[in-house]
């Protein structure tokens, strides 16, 4: 019959290969080993600010995306745990108190068929009498236990509770992701901050320089020197820059209230001083290479691990085509009084079976059950191939923007101090009195923009620091990944029952 049953089966399995050897170096770095960076307080610590080191280290205790994330580990172990019962013998109490009534119409059934008729009539006033039927109780009295047990031979209980114990590894790997990606925003968020406050101080100080040059235009109108259409030119640019305060303003306050929410507080409870982003140090970071970064990545431990906990989810589905076997039993005493129910060897009732079940036919339950998990090892292989190349990409791409945004920001610092030199000249030529008015408003235009793209690019700058700290795993590593798979074996440990 299991011949039978397995032979429309289709039980091989072509494991997918998942083999991505990493390259032996970054194309954006030299191939040097390099220890994992710093985590995120002793990272934040390298830019140079008690404020911002303060922020993160409120973050890494109070933001509510990492205590959510710890509380999914804690019900990923409740989880193992559930998940690993199966592999113990079940035992419980089956007391059993119960009494029944059996209605008096419903025995001797056999007088009733032979045509005795309980109701007759005795005498001509119409008494009449009824007899023969009794109502009966019964009693039924049960101290006692029950076990069962499964016999796992295919293996199919040990393959769930690994399944759940690799799931409670992966949880833990998640809540590093979370701690990591909430440094970098805290950190990011900071830098814009300072940005729009540098930003803010940019546009004041070019509204002043626009004014004056207004109030020049204005003095050479009265004296006949300037035209309306002279100063009405000017009037723009001055509108346009005060024009460019009110959406920084909107920027800086938005930000400092979503780093209060990355801090877990309210935005009304919390205040961010800031300063300016040129007064902060860059920290200079080197990758090391390919393989150490993908150690270094929680991200990938974590696909790693979903990936590893599916493996033995297909092997699971698979043992669930064999027979299963439970073993069941029952010990304790029986009475049909209660008086009798203990003390008494009559008394005592036990009872052992063994069942056999087989699948024969099912409608193509359990193979669409092992299908459906085979290509969800598929999905999460690809998914695992894919972070692998993302880890890599992320670190890369980082490098190249750190040394693209520098090279960016040392030629706008050249273009800043080219557009306030020939400003200084055109301001010099209006006192003079030989000024072109449009070659001055595309100078100070010039120079306005120049200063804030500035700004701009040295936030970039200072992201792609940030963006390098996530790629290379935010200060995590080989021995976090040991510590984490170490408390996830404590916690399967701790409270899971007397049983070995």
């Amino acid at each position: 019959m299991l011949a039978a049953a397995l032979a429309g089966c289709d039980l091989e399995w072509d494991k997918p290969d998942l083999s991505t050897p990493p390259p032996a170096r970054f194309r954006e770095a030299k191939p040097h080993p390099q220890p994992p960076i710093s985590g995120g307080r002793d990272f934040a610590v390298k830019f140079g600010s008690k404020e911002l080191t303060g922020l993160v280290e409120r973050a890494l205790d109070d933001n509510l995306d990492i205590e959510a994330a710890i509380a999914r580990i804690v019900q990923a172990d409740a989880q193992a745990r559930v998940s690993s019962a199966a592999q113990w013998p079940s035992i419980s109490m089956s007391d059993i108190a119960r009494t029944s009534r059996v209605p008096g119409t419903t025995i001797n059934v056999g007088s009733a068929s032979s045509g005795f008729n309980p109701s007759t009539t005795t005498s001509s006033s119409s008494t009449t009498t009824t007899s023969g039927f009794r109502a009966r109780n019964f009693g039924f009295f049960q101290l006692g236990l029950t076990a069962s047990y499964e016999v796992d031979f295919w293996g199919k209980n040990e393959d769930a509770s690994k399944a759940a114990r690799i799931l409670a590894n992966a949880s833990r790997f998640d809540r590093d992701v979370v701690e990591i990606s909430t440094v970098a925003s805290v950190l990011n968020g900071y830098f814009q901050v300072l940005t729009a406050q540098d930003r803010l101080r940019i546009a004041r100080q070019n509204v002043v320089i626009a004014q004056q040059v207004m109030d020049a235009l204005n003095a050479r109108l009265e004296v006949g020197t300037a035209t309306v259409l002279d100063t009405a030119q000017q009037e723009t640019i001055v509108a346009q820059q005060r024009a460019t305060i009110p959406p920084l303003e909107q920027t800086l306050r938005q930000t400092r209230n979503t780093l209060a929410v990355l801090l877990g507080q309210t935005p009304e409870s919390m205040t961010i001083k800031g300063g300016s982003l040129t007064k902060l140090k860059f920290p200079r970071i080197a990758p090391g290479l390919p393989s150490e970064v993908l150690l270094r990545r929680p991200d990938v431990a974590e696909a790693e691990a979903r990936l590893v906990s599916q493996e033995f989810s297909v092997l699971q589905a698979r043992a669930a085509f064999f027979p299963s076997l439970t073993l069941t039993g029952l010990y304790g005493f029986q009475s049909a009084m209660l008086r009798t129910l203990v003390l008494r060897p009559d008394a005592l009732a036990w009872q052992v079976a063994g069942t056999l079940t087989q699948p024969v036919l099912d409608g193509w339950n359990l193979q669409g059950q092992y299908d459906l998990q085979k290509g969800r090892y598929s999905e999460l292989g690809a998914v695992y191939r894919k972070q692998i190349l993302t880890a890599l990409s992320d670190t890369e791409n980082a490098l190249i923007a750190i040394r693209e945004t520098d090279r960016q920001m040392k030629l706008l610092a050249v273009a800043v101090n080219a557009a306030r030199r020939a400003l200084d000249a055109s301001e010099m030529r209006l006192r003079e009195g030989t000024i072109d008015i449009v070659q001055l408003a595309q100078t100070q235009t010039s120079y306005f923009q120049t200063q804030d793209q500035l700004a701009v690019a040295r936030l970039s700058y200072f992201q792609a620091a940030t963006s390098l700290y996530q790629a290379l795993g935010g200060g995590w590593s080989p021995t976090t990944r040991e510590i984490e798979i170490a408390r996830s074996n404590a916690a399967y440990e701790a409270d899971r029952g007397p049983w070995p």
